[in-house]
């Protein structure tokens, strides 16, 4: 699924008909240049599950935690982590606990202990001013269900 974000405030809508669907264990997989909008995204995700915490990106921090309404969000950037730093960052632990939602930019660096059921959304700036193309794709039971559950044209 391609769709057309034409605005930050669109690509947070889009968000948040996905984060509405979603349920705690699902992954969601944000690929994309710098400044693509995969942290708006996260940010209209949180949002729409009604967290009240400032989204920010976790380059530094590499992981951040943000809870809402019960729910429980894990947010990694994962842009500055080779390969063997990626085992002290936890990350396994949110993934397998199955009590998270995860979502993770610059998601190669975890490939290995990526779920072969997530959605993967790529992101790409477009020329015109702050559009954005984002390419949903997904498979497993979990992904389809919250694809097509989304209400997403």
């Amino acid at each position: 699924m391609r769709l057309v974000a034409r605005s930050p405030e669109e690509t947070q809508d889009i968000a948040g008909r996905l984060a509405r669907r979603s349920r705690p264990g699902d992954v969601l997989c944000l690929r994309g240049p710098l400044g693509s909008g995969k942290t708006t995204f996260v940010r209209g995700f949180a949002r729409a599950l009604g967290c009240r915490k400032g989204v920010a990106s976790p380059s530094f921090g590499l992981v951040r935690e943000y809870r809402a309404a019960g729910r429980r969000i894990c947010h990694a950037d994962l842009f500055r982590v080779a390969g063997d730093e990626i085992a002290d960052l936890g990350l396994e632990e949110y993934l397998l606990e199955g009590r998270w939602t995860c979502l993770i930019e610059w998601p190669q660096a975890a490939r290995a202990l990526l779920p072969d059921d997530r959605l993967d959304i790529r992101f790409l700036s477009l020329r015109r001013g702050a559009a954005r193309s984002l390419r949903i794709s997904g498979c497993g039971r979990r992904a389809m269900r919250l694809l097509t559950g989304a209400g997403l044209p």
